[in-house]
């Protein structure tokens, strides 16, 4: 489940030059030239003068990040509808319409997006909106919208044009997509060059002040998003929160990461990072356990399809990572719990089926935590979530270490051993014993023989963590 399209990424020049102004207070450009609308008198004179400027930026761009220019960027501008084009044909290619429905339908599932979003028209809005300008890896080519004014296009061209001389150094498109089949690990690449792209430019605006990035105090990321205005960007406004989050996540965790990096050497250390790339969005979030090496544990789960039967469709399997369950969280719980819970986060992996001819889905989740202390706590609190996300519940059937119910969409279960915990939504107590003994672990407490109808409000219940022998009991 791909929180949100490179393509789209790369388009949100309108959204970090938001970014940009919150991040230094600006007034010029938040109130002079509000980002996103458009504007009949800021057409560029010509493409000279564009080619000039793009030069100027892209010499200046190398200088600060040391990165030489190896052969010849193409450059054009390019209208709204071209750009648009461009966009949407790049979406189309990096997934087709079977992959971005499993997307959405995951998503779904986890509960990070309303049931029927239409998240094709949703990522068409949104890129129609926030266009000013990309680089096209495939192409090596350098787009600018042709209705920016003059101001915007430098701060653009900054940006992206960071983005083209790391392409020559590294090979982006490559190096991000060698991550896969991993999204939680690609995930964190693409911050790696969003992040490193928005410290260029900080650095570029930084000119003539004697201070650059890493003269700049520590800052928390969310801090600027909660400062980000959105006016001018009523399609990403109106989004569901998630939808928010992972787009504007390369960008802002992405700063706070290269921040980190440069913190000490400078743009020297970049190269490094390509060298050794972050492996998982915590890495992001936590810039001390990439320079420490922490790495998540490998989570695997047993295969269901022969259980299952034909009438299911396996749509997806991937790694949510700590951001993803971050969001998932968050959802339910408030933005503290969730955060706490989530840098718990030690490796997961992730199952949604689809029944073939009901539509009916089936998560299935398995989450490794940092200790057994965490898993506790993740049980009662990720219980108390499924019974929000769940309002009509019946037969529950709570233990310390294990919580069970019914809804119409099927049963759900949460099960934590040891250090990890597993959930499945809309199953069977048949399907979920076969997990368990498929995973090894001991067998799931037995619902009564006439258990109790759900009150209407359940507390969430912090039991005390059992040992394996006592679980197992």
């Amino acid at each position: 489940m791909a929180p949100a399209p490179k393509c789209m990424q790369r388009a949100l020049s309108s959204l970090w030059l938001c970014l940009a102004c919150v991040l230094f207070n600006s007034s010029v450009y938040a109130q002079d030239n509000p980002v996103g609308a458009a504007r009949a008198d800021s057409k560029t004179g010509n493409n000279a003068e564009f080619l000039a400027a793009a030069d100027e930026v892209l010499q200046q761009m190398s200088e600060i990040t040391g990165l030489k220019l190896l052969t010849p960027l193409k450059k054009s501008l390019r209208s709204r509808e071209e750009i648009r084009a461009y966009v949407i044909k790049q979406m189309n290619e990096e997934k087709n319409p079977a992959e971005r429905y499993a997307d959405a339908r995951t998503a779904e599932a986890f509960g990070l997006l309303p049931k029927g979003f239409d998240l094709d028209t949703f990522m068409v809005n949104v890129l129609t909106e926030q266009i000013e300008g990309l680089y096209d890896p495939k192409g090596q080519e350098f787009y600018i919208a042709d209705w920016s004014a003059p101001d915007e296009q430098r701060m653009v061209m900054a940006h992206e044009l960071t983005h083209a001389l790391e392409d020559q150094h590294f090979h982006i498109e490559a190096w991000s997509r060698a991550a896969r089949p991993n999204e939680d690990a690609e995930l964190a690449r693409d911050a790696v060059l969003e992040g490193s792209a928005m410290a260029a430019m900080v650095d570029y605006l930084m000119q003539g002040t004697g201070r650059s990035l890493k003269d700049l105090p520590e800052f928390d990321p969310s801090m600027l998003f909660d400062q980000l205005d959105m006016q001018n960007t009523p399609a990403l406004k109106s989004a569901p929160p998630f939808l928010k989050d992972a787009l504007i996540f390369p960008y802002i965790s992405g700063l706070n990461f290269s921040a980190s990096v440069l913190k000490n050497t400078g743009w020297p250390a970049l190269s490094g990072v390509f060298e050794k790339p972050p492996v998982s969005t915590q890495q992001i979030l936590h810039p001390a356990f990439y320079k420490s090496g922490k790495t998540p544990a490998s989570v695997l789960l047993p295969p269901l399809e022969k259980t299952l039967g034909k009438d299911w469709a396996k749509l997806d399997e991937n790694i949510l990572g700590e951001f993803g369950w971050k969001e998932v969280l968050k959802q339910f719980l408030d933005d503290g719990r969730a955060k706490s819970l989530a840098a718990a986060w030690d490796g997961d992996r992730y199952i949604t089926y689809e029944q073939r001819e009901t539509k009916k889905l089936l998560l299935v989740t398995r989450l490794h935590l940092d200790s057994e202390e965490h898993a506790a706590r993740f049980f009662g609190q990720y219980s108390e979530a499924l019974e929000k996300k769940h309002a009509q519940r019946s037969n529950l059937l709570r233990r310390p270490n294990f919580f069970q119910f019914d809804t119409p969409e099927g049963s759900s279960f949460l099960y934590c051993f040891g250090e990890s915990c597993v959930t499945m939504e809309g199953a069977t107590r048949k399907l979920f014993d076969a997990f368990t003994k498929g995973s090894d672990w001991p067998s799931a407490p037995l619902p009564p023989e006439h258990p109790a109808a759900a009150p209407e409000k359940t507390a969430a219940l912090f039991f005390p963590f059992f040992s394996a022998a006592q679980a197992a009991r």
